[in-house]
């Protein structure tokens, strides 16, 4: 073996070992590396950890503060529904309510509506009666004033014992009630006793004698300061005398001569003269 071979040889050994040195250094630094790498990757994802799960208790804490105010919500929501619930069951009876009241007040207008048409046709009914009635009024009035005028035409006609003036007389109260309703002039009714002085109408009349056999009387008529007898006078004659301020016809006529020294009969006075207070009978 030559000295270069000798040389050669440890040269081989010394590059490999050079290299294996360089690859263990390339191992080492590249491990290090790696673990600086992974040591860092760690550390962030240990943050990255670290953060998560602050995030999840700040996100815990919201979901928390989410359902609190959830709950409030619902609570208010409830109490809301609830509120609004009773609002709507018055509401409806207050609908309920009016609506009875609408068809009470509907019930009470239609009865008062066909009162008023009962009334209407009542009302009607009666102007049609009233109308039946005047017109039976006016019948009436014009068949009493038919009877009247029979009734006077029946009536006796008899002289005066003043002038033999004529006069309609009534010898009993049905005629007398004739007279009155013929209305022109007014009578008073008397009953004498002898010997009293009696008022009747505005003058004043004794009976001074009385024979029921006969039917004569005497009697003195007191008028204007004046006294004017009338002698055996007989039942049913006009006795006649004048009196008054301006001078108007009175007529006596005596209809009943009793046994008991009395007469009854009546006093007419024209319409325009004075009328006393009270009348005498």
């Amino acid at each position: 073996m030559s000295d270069e071979e000798v040389d050669e040889v440890p040269r081989t050994y010394s590059g490999a070992l050079l290299a294996a040195i360089a690859v263990a250094l390339l191992l080492g630094i590249g491990g290090l590396i790696w673990s600086y790498t992974l040591s860092g990757k760690l550390t962030t994802q240990a943050q990255e950890l670290a953060d998560a799960k602050a995030a999840n208790v700040k996100l815990d804490a919201q979901l928390r503060e989410t359902d609190e105010r959830l709950n409030v919500a619902t609570d208010e929501l409830k109490t809301s529904l609830g509120l609004t619930q009773k609002q709507l069951d018055s509401r409806a009876q207050e609908l309920q309510a009016r609506e009875v009241r609408e068809e009470a007040a509907s019930a009470r207008l239609a009865t008062e509506q066909k009162q008023t048409a009962q009334q209407v046709t009542a009302v009607s009914s009666a102007v049609t009666d009233v109308k039946t009635d005047v017109g039976g009024v006016k019948t009436d009035v014009a068949k009493t004033q038919s009877d009247l005028a029979t009734a006077v035409a029946q009536l006796t006609s008899m002289r005066g014992d003043l002038d033999g003036h004529s006069t309609l007389i009534a010898r009993n109260a049905q005629e007398l009630e004739v007279l009155r309703h013929k209305g022109d002039r007014n009578y008073y009714e008397f009953t004498l006793v002898k010997g009293q002085r009696k008022p009747v109408g505005t003058v004043s009349l004794e009976l001074k004698k009385a024979d029921a056999k006969h039917s004569k009387y005497t009697l003195v008529v007191y008028a204007d300061d004046k006294e004017y007898e009338k002698k055996d006078k007989n039942l049913n004659e006009p006795l006649q005398f004048y009196a008054g301020k301006d001078p108007a016809l009175f007529e006596i006529v005596v209809n009943n001569v009793s046994a008991k020294n009395t007469v009854t009969g009546y006093l007419s006075s024209p319409k325009g003269a004075p009328v006393p207070a009270a009348t005498g009978q």
